[in-house]
């Protein structure tokens, strides 16, 4: 049996349904109530809070993998009371930032260590930044025709989550991941004016990007972003490393193919922007 915590989310429920499609047990975790027409049939729904260990012991019992998100701030109990229920091996959604800005990604950086340290089998998955951050520019592109983001012109190989939730499921399933950890991203970068581009071309229309200060993405992050990971994501933006615009060939190593484009994300995802 796997366990797959944030399993309504982008990437949690992409790594159900691969599960389920491959005949595996799968209990689906979520903190609100999952609709039966939410998951494939066949697939065990529980609630659980990862900022309240305890509650996801039910989930737990009788599982032996577990798909584990950066959520609450008791990392260690979380993995404690994993261990206990039977638990064998962990893998982490992790960032690429509690590598390359562990300053500012403390708390994906906090469960790292904690996943390290757990005694259990563990793989750690470092995405960059995912091609669904796109969907904040859903409301202005459909009421305006147009896309505000900061740093128009700096590229970063931003990955499609579809590509994240098949690495999450070959690592939760397969031999051979065992103490590693992977970064995942895309397969070019792609500036925020191009990602716009794409959408007007998957869409018909043109868009209209329109290029934010560092102020003002400021301001409009942290209303819903701890003010360390604003800073550290501004960072990333605006001055990335060599590192974090630097191409991994992890996830074509997993898969046996190449990540899919921004286009292609734009192109699945288009209903969202009409």
């Amino acid at each position: 049996m796997i366990v797959v915590t944030g399993a309504t989310g982008n990437v949690g429920r992409n790594v159900v349904r691969i599960l389920a499609a491959a005949g595996e047990q799968v209990t689906a975790v979520s903190r609100q109530p999952v609709q039966p027409s939410q998951l494939p049939p066949g697939v065990r729904r529980m609630r659980g809070d990862l900022a309240e260990p305890v509650s996801l012991k039910p989930a737990l019992e009788g599982a032996d993998t577990l798909f584990l998100l950066v959520a609450g701030d008791d990392p260690r109990g979380i993995l404690d009371l994993a261990k206990a229920a039977g638990i064998r091996r962990v893998v982490l959604l992790s960032s690429q930032g509690a590598r390359t800005r562990p300053e500012f990604y403390r708390h994906p950086a906090a469960f790292e260590e904690a996943v390290r340290g757990s005694g259990l089998a563990w793989t750690i998955l470092r995405p960059g930044g995912f091609d669904s951050n796109a969907f904040a520019w859903a409301d202005q592109i459909r009421s305006q025709q147009t896309a505000a983001a900061p740093f128009g012109d700096v590229g970063l190989p931003v990955i499609d989550p579809a590509d994240i939730a098949e690495v999450a499921a070959a690592t939760l399933t397969q031999d051979g991941h065992t103490g590693r950890a992977y970064e995942l991203t895309g397969p070019e970068p792609v500036t925020p004016r191009e990602r716009v581009a794409a959408i007007g071309v998957a869409l018909g229309t043109p868009v209209r990007f329109v290029e934010q200060t560092r102020e003002e993405a400021r301001a409009q992050m942290l209303r819903f972003m701890p003010e360390p990971v604003v800073d550290g994501t501004l960072a990333i933006l605006g001055e990335p490393s060599g590192d974090e615009q630097q191409v991994s060939p992890d996830v074509e190593r997993i898969l046996g193919r190449a990540p899919r484009t921004f286009a292609d994300w734009a192109a699945r995802n288009i209903a969202a922007f009409r």
